[in-house]
C-alpha cells in the first residue's frame, strides 16, 4: 500500500503533470528515490511507461541514477522505452546511462533486441548509434537480433540491422539455422525476398538436421500459402554446389542404380542374347555374336543402346565419385539426366534381347521395340503424377 505523497507523486508522472510532481519532490526530496511501484518500479519506469518525456527529463535531472535501476522483470527504463518506441525519452536516458544498452532483461534480452522486434526502427537507429555491440549478444537457444526480426517479421529493423552489421547475416543459432531458414519455416516471404534478391544471403546451408532452406520449403504443403512459388523461384538462384548435400540418399540410390546399369551393360556386350558362335565359317567367326549375323538390323539398335546404357552410367558414377558436383548446380543435374538416359537405354537393350531369343518375334524391327519401350515408359511416368495428385487430394489424417 503506497502512502498519499507516494500516490500523488504516481498520478503526477502518469499524466504528465510537472507542476503536482515538482510540488511533491520539494515537499520530501527523498521521495523520488525511496518510492517503489508494483514490479519494484521507480518513478522514471512509470513515467516511461506513460510516455511523459517532461516527467522524465525532470527526474533525471534530479536523480540521474535512477535510468540504472531495474524492475523486478530485470528491466531498466531504457527497456521499456525501447519496447513502448519513445525516441525522445530514448535519448534522454542514453545521455546519463548509455551503459544500460547493455543490460539484460530476465529474458536475456537488451535494449536493443527489444527494439528490433517490436520493429521500433527510429529507437533502434538512436541505440546502434550509441553502441553497436551489444546487438551482437545472443539470446535464447543462440539466436541473434535478426534472428529476432525475422521470428516477429520485423523487415525495416532488419534493413538497419544488416547494414550495421552484416558479418552477422551467416550466423547459426544452437539449431544450426540461419535466418533464411527461419524466414522460410514461418514463409515471410518479403524477407525472404529481401535476403536474396538483395544478395545477403549467398548460398543455401544445413542445419543441425542436415537440412537446408529448401528441404523446410517442400517439406510443407504447397496449399499453405500463395507464395510458395515465389520462394521456389528466389530458392534457386542459391542453388549452387553445397547443394550436393540436399539429396545425399537420392545420390547414393542413384550410385547403386548406374552401376547395376553398367555392370548389366557390359554383361550383355560380352554375353550377347542368342550367345556367341563357337567355330569359324565363310559367314562368321568364334567369339562372334549370333545376332550380328541372324539378324543384323535388330543387332545394330542392341550396340547402340547397351553402348548408351554403358557410357552413360560410366559418366554418372564419374559425376558423383569426382567434386564437380560440388561446384555447380548443372554437375549436381547433369547426373540425374545420364541416369535416365542409362535407363531407357538399358530398356531398349533388355526389348531387343527378348526379341531375339523369343519365339515368334523374330520379324519384329528395332523401331517397333523402341516404341514399345517409349509407349511403356510414358504409362509408367504418366501414372507418377496421377499418383501424386491422389496423394495431395487425400485428407491428412486419413488411411
Amino acid at each position: 500500500m503506497i502512502g498519499a505523497a507516494e500516490k500523488k507523486l504516481y498520478d503526477a508522472a502518469s499524466n504528465g503533470d510537472v507542476t503536482a510532481f515538482q510540488e511533491v519532490v520539494e515537499e520530501d526530496a527523498y521521495l523520488l528515490e525511496e518510492a517503489t511501484f508494483a514490479c519494484s518500479r521507480n518513478l522514471l519506469h512509470i513515467a516511461t511507461m506513460r510516455g511523459q518525456a517532461r516527467i522524465v527529463e525532470e527526474v533525471l535531472n534530479i536523480n540521474p541514477q535512477l535510468a540504472r535501476s531495474l524492475d523486478s522483470q530485470n528491466s531498466s527504463p531504457l527497456h521499456i522505452a525501447a519496447a513502448k518506441g519513445n525516441v525522445d525519452i530514448t535519448q534522454k536516458l542514453l545521455s546519463v546511462a548509455p551503459q544500460m544498452c547493455w543490460k539484460l532483461d530476465c529474458q536475456n534480452m537488451n535494449p536493443i533486441h527489444i527494439a528490433a522486434m517490436n520493429g521500433h526502427v527510429e529507437v533502434l537507429k538512436e541505440l546502434l548509434q550509441t553502441n553497436c555491440l551489444p546487438a551482437m549478444e545472443r539470446v535464447h537457444r543462440g539466436q541473434t537480433v535478426l534472428h529476432l526480426c525475422v521470428k516477429h517479421c520485423q523487415l525495416e529493423a532488419l534493413k538497419i540491422l544488416v547494414e550495421k552489421l552484416g558479418d552477422l547475416v551467416d550466423a547459426k543459432d544452437e539449431d544450426g539455422e540461419t535466418i533464411l531458414h527461419w524466414a522460410v519455416r514461418t514463409r515471410h516471404f518479403e524477407i525472404i525476398r529481401y535476403l536474396v534478391e538483395g544478395n545477403k544471403m549467398k548460398k543455401l546451408t544445413m542445419n543441425s538436421m542436415d537440412k537446408t532452406e529448401w528441404q523446410i520449403l517442400i517439406e510443407s504443403h504447397r496449399d499453405t500459402t500463395d507464395d510458395y512459388s515465389e520462394i521456389e523461384e528466389l530458392l534457386l538462384r542459391l542453388w549452387d554446389g553445397s547443394m550436393i548435400k540436399v539429396l545425399p540418399k537420392m545420390s547414393d540410390v542413384t550410385m547403386v542404380v548406374v552401376v547395376l546399369i553398367a555392370t548389366m551393360a557390359f554383361q550383355a556386350a560380352v554375353s550377347p542374347p542368342g550367345g556367341v558362335w563357337q567355330d569359324d565359317s565363310s559367314t562368321h567367326k568364334a567369339g562372334e555374336a549370333v545376332m550380328a549375323s541372324t539378324h543384323p538390323k535388330i543387332y545394330k539398335h542392341f550396340v547402340r543402346a547397351n553402348t548408351t546404357a554403358f557410357v552413360s552410367s560410366i559418366v554418372t558414377i564419374f559425376l558423383l565419385t569426382t567434386s564437380l558436383a560440388s561446384r555447380s548446380i548443372y554437375f549436381l543435374i547433369i547426373p540425374y539426366y545420364t541416369m535416365w538416359a542409362s535407363l531407357a537405354s538399358i530398356a531398349v537393350s533388355y526389348g531387343v534381347s527378348v526379341t531375339v531369343i523369343s519365339p515368334n518375334t523374330q520379324t519384329q524391327s528395332g523401331h517397333h521395340i523402341i516404341r514399345m519401350v517409349v509407349v511403356v515408359s510414358l504409362t509408367i511416368y504418366g501414372m507418377i503424377p496421377v499418383g501424386f495428385c491422389i496423394y495431395e487430394c487425400t485428407p491428412r489424417g486419413r488411411p
